[in-house]
């Protein structure tokens, strides 16, 4: 099979594709012919050394989707061409998804629904799954509470206005203007432009006084900015690899209006199959739709990871092997 690997840590060109075995699963894996896989900040975290250590040769890829092409001894619940997709893989324990083959535990992997497209769902782990996270375990998002979505044209930012609109909260995002329209068409009752320079007060506005939930992945910038434009009991739900904003303390608007703040990754999560099966739910009602931006064959790899990181774009990259 093929694969796109790493023989050193450095930057996107050390990603090449090479011609290799294809794994045989262990008793509690199932072996995934991939047919998609989403390319996410995350993975050039590991291809960098910026994470736990990998060993080399190292296939990147967290997220992916395909079919079931074998399963372990000790499976039961999937069998040889079941459509599939999850997310957890490509760290330091499993290699990842940017190839022909992937084997993965049981604990990350769940069956998809006919009617998904197998490209969006290669694309939607992590950002979905932390989307979810983020709004219904952490934030506990309810009816007819306002919602405000940090940079909602981006992978968990366009998911989570997608899932608070699910749970009929109203959503309130940033984003460029190039993205406002579509962002209205997924769910978003208002897209305000993040530079503009009276941000707080037409959060405030367009959420009736406050937001009950916040999902922010610039803790360096919006911490305080949160507390500000939070209602009485607004819950923070902060994700993201940026220190929080050094300026930001929790005296003020924050303390005076009983606001949360918790922190988190999805690669806490207990039992991914949870998120993982919601988001499923959701793609298979039509009530959560992965943009995907540009797609990539394995030979660019390395060009996928670096605009994952540089270009600006609604959605999600995802390369197909």
């Amino acid at each position: 099979m093929h694969a796109a690997r790493l023989h050193e840590h450095g930057g996107p060109e050390v990603l090449q594709t090479d011609d290799t075995d294809r794994p045989d699963p262990r008793d509690d894996e199932v072996l995934v012919e991939v047919g998609a896989a989403g390319v996410n900040p995350v993975d050039t975290y590991f291809r960098d050394g910026s994470y736990d250590p990998v060993g080399l040769p190292f296939t990147p890829g967290v997220d992916f989707a395909g079919t079931v092409a074998a399963t372990g001894a000790d499976v039961t619940g999937f069998a040889t061409g079941d459509r599939v997709y999850g997310t957890g893989i490509g760290n330091a324990s499993f290699q990842g998804g940017y190839a022909g083959y992937a084997t993965v535990p049981t604990d990350r992997v769940v069956a998809l629904p006919d009617g998904v497209d197998l490209a969006e769902a290669g694309a939607a782990g992590v950002a979905a799954v932390t989307a979810w996270r983020a709004l219904i375990d952490h934030a506990d998002l309810g009816p007819a509470e306002d919602c405000l979505v940090h940079g909602g044209s981006g992978g968990v930012g366009h998911a989570a206005v997608q899932v608070a609109d699910a749970v009929s909260a109203r959503v309130v995002t940033t984003a460029a203007p190039e993205y406002r329209d579509r962002l209205r068409e997924l769910g978003a009752d208002a897209v305000l432009d993040y530079d503009r320079d009276d941000l707080a007060d037409a959060v405030l506005d367009a959420t009736d006084g406050g937001a009950d939930a916040v999902l922010d992945h610039r803790l360096d910038d919006y911490l305080q900015f949160d507390a500000d434009v939070a209602a009485t009991g607004c819950r923070v739900v902060g994700i993201g690899e940026n220190s929080p904003d050094p300026g930001f303390t929790d005296d003020g608007a924050a303390r005076s209006k009983d606001v949360s703040y918790r922190f988190m990754s999805m690669f806490n999560t207990p039992d991914l199959r949870v998120p993982l099966r919601g988001v499923a739910h959701l793609m298979d009602a039509d009530r959560l739709s992965v943009e995907l931006a540009r797609t990539y064959d394995l030979e660019e790899a390395g060009e996928a990871q670096r605009a994952v990181m540089e270009d600006s774009f609604l959605g999600k990259l995802v390369i197909e092997p």
